[in-house]
């Protein structure tokens, strides 16, 4: 610690200074622990390991506190010029012009943004040398209400599903209010095809569960149905990372689980927190996806001999 309050920690080759590591992030109150900068410091050091192969290579927008989770929010996309010049970035289009966005490519540089009070990172579901091309597509199990068992319903159902069609998926708890299940594509359909090609399933599920799974974007014509969200499936859309940690109180954060563990009476959306969720990580609970992601094509058939 040095006179003036920062604080260096090691990171790789690299020594970063941590300003103001004693500033209180996420205040404390009822049952809700506190958290300052130098406990999120070492949260992501310790993380890093099984938090960076999800976001190296991809694009990154950053919901940044400054003042903590209780003051003014503001979502950064393009990098700063003040941001090292050894953190990586890529160039991306975006309508009227470009967006120079981080990338998280070492422990260096994400200690970096949490020292820049980034919270929660939320990823492209595209890498930096095929942005046009996901090897990631997401379902969001978004509950209108109630308890997590709906959620924990529409994520079985959802995940039978993708079984039928050969695609290994994993669900990750969001840190907020419902699930995220996740499928590893290899990287061959753009985002319309992948986008398509979820509302497909979604629909497929929603018209086999009515009462309980709905598309409909509208709040209003939800009712109390799971909205199965498959919007992030876009070209500059985003969804959390994995053990990224959410602006909410107790600093939840967004884990990846098995399948297994949908059957724990104790699972809700913000379960883990910068307290444990490194425990559940080196459980490594996505053991289970293969190393190669999937092509869509044998599944878009297989979908369409179940609708007949």
């Amino acid at each position: 610690m040095s006179d003036d309050g920062a604080r260096r920690v090691r990171a790789g080759r690299r020594t970063l200074v941590i300003h103001r590591p004693d500033k209180t992030l996420f205040p404390g109150g009822d049952y809700v622990k506190e958290y300052s900068k130098a406990d999120l410091v070492d949260y992501h050091r310790a993380v890093a390991p099984f938090m960076l192969p999800h976001l190296r290579g991809r694009p990154l927008m950053l919901d940044r506190r400054p003042d903590g989770i209780d003051g003014p929010a503001f979502m950064q996309k393009n990098t700063p010029g003040t941001y090292p010049d050894w953190i990586t970035r890529v160039e991306v289009a975006k309508e009227g012009g470009t967006v120079e966005h981080t990338v998280c490519d070492d422990t260096a540089t994400l200690l970096h943004l949490v020292d820049q009070a980034a919270i929660t990172l939320h990823r492209w579901l595209s890498r930096a040398g095929d942005i046009d091309r996901p090897d990631r597509l997401v379902f969001d199990l978004d509950p209108s209400g109630g308890g997590f068992d709906t959620v924990r319903e529409a994520a079985r159902l959802l995940g039978e599903l993708l079984d039928e069609l050969r695609l290994p998926s994993a669900p990750m708890t969001t840190g907020s209010r419902g699930l995220h299940v996740v499928v590893p594509l290899n990287g061959a359909h753009d985002f319309d095809d992948v986008r398509a090609f979820a509302r497909e399933v979604a629909d497929t599920l929603a018209d086999a569960h009515p009462d309980r799974v709905t598309t409909a974007a509208r709040k209003k014509d939800r009712g109390d149905r799971l909205y199965l969200d498959v919007q992030r499936n876009a070209y500059a859309q985003t969804a959390v990372a994995p053990y990224t940690v959410r602006a909410l109180p107790g600093a939840p954060v967004a884990t990846p689980i098995s399948w297994d563990q949908l059957d724990d009476p104790g699972l809700h959306a913000r379960r883990w927190t910068v307290a444990d969720a490194v425990e559940q990580a080196r459980t490594d609970p996505w053991e289970g996806l293969p190393p190669r992601g999937r092509a869509l094509g044998p599944a878009r058939r297989r979908l369409a001999a179940l609708r007949g």
